[in-house]
């Protein structure tokens, strides 16, 4: 089973705070160590637990949020990644947050759902870190700072984002080109031109590699790696040879 994102809520009401503990709870993949009511015990008890992540609330009695954050960035260690869980509402509150390095900041009231979401994309960008190597290219770098919203995750080793894109693209362009067997015609599992029962075309490794300009041996790796990803479906073909010819097609 994988770790859990170990979790330290910081939240001056305890009904709220209670509140906050169920929901961060109700994701598989994260744990509540420990609550602070204000930002002295904030501090120890993340110097102390060392959490994956906190969840921050910007109205403390004693210390405020943002200095709070701010403090966490001197604490040695990896950094802990911080959501800030707030009622500020002022662009200035918000711009701090960001400035501090907030991975995600909740308005309050806001609901489980919400909060669910920005976990997934707090440990979709933890597994992002988790896989990367000790040295980034330029399309690594992009990746990780573009975050888990607008990207998807980095690439195996060997496999650049550049190259994968282009693949993606071909394969949708090969799966929607009437020329080549559209979704226009007779479908059905015999279908000579690679059209499943679906109406939609199917490609092969060794005709994507060729509209891309690559092996087809890369080519394979980065349909597989689409497949991995979600974002393409394979299925076996049989020939008249009787052996399976992996097909391809985007979801």
């Amino acid at each position: 089973m994988t770790e859990r994102a170990r979790t330290l809520v910081v939240e001056d009401d305890p009904a709220v705070a209670v509140v906050h503990r169920e929901f961060v709870e109700s994701h598989p993949r994260f744990v509540v160590v420990g609550e602070a009511r204000n930002g002295a015990d904030a501090l120890r008890l993340a110097a102390a637990l060392r959490p994956d992540l906190v969840l921050l609330d910007l109205h403390l009695p004693d210390i405020g949020g943002l200095d709070v954050l701010r403090r966490l960035r001197l604490l040695p260690g990896p950094p802990v990644d911080v959501v800030a869980t707030t009622a500020a509402r002022e662009l200035d509150s918000v711009r701090q947050a960001m400035a501090g390095g907030v991975v995600a900041y909740l308005v309050k009231p806001f609901s489980a759902a919400a909060l669910r979401e920005r976990l997934d994309e707090v440990w979709q960008r933890r597994e992002d870190v988790r896989r990367a190597q000790d040295t980034l290219g330029q399309d690594e770098v992009d990746q990780l700072l573009a975050g888990p919203r607008s990207a998807t995750a980095l690439p195996p080793k060997g496999l650049s984002e550049r190259s994968r894109t282009l693949v993606h693209e071909a394969l949708v362009r090969l799966c929607a080109d009437p020329s080549t067997g559209g979704p226009e015609g007779p479908t059905g599992p015999g279908a000579p031109d690679g059209r499943g029962g679906s109406g939609i075309r199917d490609a092969s490794a060794v005709e994507v590699a060729e509209a891309v300009g690559m092996s087809r041996v890369s080519a394979r790796r980065y349909l597989e790696h689409l497949v991995a990803e979600g974002h393409a479906r394979v299925s076996p073909r049989y020939g008249a040879t009787g052996r399976p010819e992996n097909r391809y097609r985007p979801t």
